[in-house]
């Protein structure tokens, strides 16, 4: 393994030396093919997501291949204004220079996917890699392996394995990829296993994106139209549900609602969950299981914790054979309890109750910092506070997950949530440099940057300094 990984990464790192993926036509005819991949083997797509996490293909396709569709034409669609040059403004004491930031590929880079969207974070990182020219290793979840074999075997057959390649494997495959030396590392996983991509790469002083997770907040405030309460509950309760089953980094960890609302809320969630899957979820096929038997321990240990069992006031129901367990909701578990201080991915929904919703702000804020936060609320002020007093990855209003899709605004974390950003133009700058090339020439030359000094040059770069550009042009022109 260790030598067909080095005779791998000669040809990545001679192929980029080649500069063949710097070009525009290269880089369009890769994302094209990725394009074609994504389409003509929809179903195929869909068929190991089911296996790998029982994904409905509605689900599927709504969260993976429709988004890798939209990405992918985003940057086909924008790929030549990307890449050209930048004209920046220069200060006055430069002319005469003009000046320009030129994005340039970083190289060979090293890409990371997480199981729980198996297709769509390992595809979608990769379009802004191959949009900004570089070489990629993809590494797929050993935890979702239909669907890496199957990336592993198709990615060949359409993309240029001269510049693309796919490595399979677990923990052991992963250490020896961070062992070598590489220009850029995108992760996307678990913070644990984010520090130690961070570690490894710091000896090599490889620059790294961490996509992590965290507690995401949701604040729902006591809307005052039914309409309005009924939407928000809705939104919800497909966020924390609907999406994987609750396994998303971006879902909704906890509910934050005031006391006084709280029984009322419990039986609006129960009526949507129903709405949804019906009297019997598990037999709907509209949601997706527990990843592995790993996870399913996982999530049990957390109710099976003192005190977390006796908060449960819906749900609870769990079939190890079939890695499923039910949409369950706990008012108000052990604030120290693990499934209050660790990520829950899962199915599990804890409401926290507060005397009035103000307090969420400092409920919010005793927390590590989150990937996303929730607002559900029509209070201006209270939006005002949360946006200005609370910090997060990303803070949406009145809705949720939604975020994901909006390709015009970064999508990424913050403290332990993470660091860097991608999606749209924000994937192709991450694996960019942005160079800043200054051009001048030889028409003028002023002497008063250099040696030796004297109280009139000191003047002059004083005006200069201070952006007083009449005194700098009079002094220039020996008029002072």
């Amino acid at each position: 393994m260790a030598a067909a990984l080095d005779e791998s990464l000669a040809e990545l790192r001679e192929t980029f030396r080649s500069r063949k993926t710097r070009s525009a036509q290269w880089r369009r005819s890769q994302l094209k093919a990725l394009l074609r991949f994504v389409q003509e083997d929809e179903e195929e797509i869909c068929r190991v997501l089911e296996e790998d996490l029982g994904k409905p293909g509605g689900e599927s396709f709504r969260d993976e291949l429709g988004v890798l569709t939209k990405s992918l034409n985003l940057a086909l669609d924008n790929l030549e204004r990307w890449m050209a040059p930048k004209s920046v403004r220069v200060p006055l004491m430069a002319f005469p220079t003009t000046a320009e930031l030129v994005p340039e590929p970083l190289g060979l880079v090293l890409i990371f996917s997480s199981w729980n969207f198996p297709m769509l974070l390992a595809l979608d990182p990769l379009v802004g890699a191959i949009a900004a020219g570089n070489t990629v290793v993809l590494k797929p979840s050993e935890h979702a392996p239909s669907t890496s074999s199957f990336i592993a075997k198709k990615i060949p057959m359409y993309l240029d394995s001269a510049a693309v390649k796919v490595f399979e494997g677990g923990e052991e495959v992963g250490e020896l990829l961070m062992s070598k030396k590489w220009d850029h590392v995108f992760f996307t996983g678990s913070q644990k296993v984010g520090s130690y991509i961070m570690a490894a790469a710091a000896k090599n002083l490889t620059p790294v994106t961490l996509e992590l997770g965290g507690k995401c907040p949701a604040i729902l405030d006591s809307l005052s139209s039914k309409r309005d309460r009924d939407i928000a509950v809705r939104r919800i309760t497909n966020a924390k549900w609907g999406v994987c089953g609750g396994q998303v980094c971006i879902g909704v960890d906890y509910l934050l609602v005031e006391e006084k609302s709280v029984s009322a809320l419990i039986e609006l969630i129960k009526e949507k969950i129903k709405g949804y899957y019906g009297d019997d979820p598990q037999r709907t096929g509209s949601m997706s299981r527990i990843v592995n038997k790993y996870h399913f321990n996982r999530l049990r240990r957390l109710l099976e914790e003192p005190g977390v069992a006796t908060s449960i006031v819906h749900g609870g129901f769990m079939d190890e054979s079939n890695l499923y367990i039910e949409p369950t909701i706990l008012l108000n578990p052990p604030l120290e309890s693990e499934i209050m201080k660790e990520e829950i991915f899962g199915p599990l929904l804890p409401i926290i109750t507060v005397k009035k919703i103000e307090d969420s702000i400092d409920f919010v804020n005793s927390r590590p910092k989150p990937l996303a936060a929730y607002a559900f609320t029509n209070d201006s002020a209270l939006k005002k506070r949360i946006v200005s007093e609370t910090s997060s990855g990303s803070l949406t209003f009145n809705d949720a997950i939604v975020q994901f899709l909006v390709d015009t605004l970064p999508f990424g974390g913050v403290g332990q949530s993470g660091f860097g950003r991608y999606h749209g133009k924000f994937s192709f700058d991450t694996f960019s440099h942005e160079k800043a090339v200054l051009r001048r020439n030889f028409l003028l030359e002023f002497s008063f940057g250099f040696p030796p000094w004297d109280s009139h040059k000191i003047e002059t770069l004083r005006s200069a300094y201070n952006y007083d550009y009449l005194n700098l042009v009079l002094r220039l022109l020996g008029l002072k």
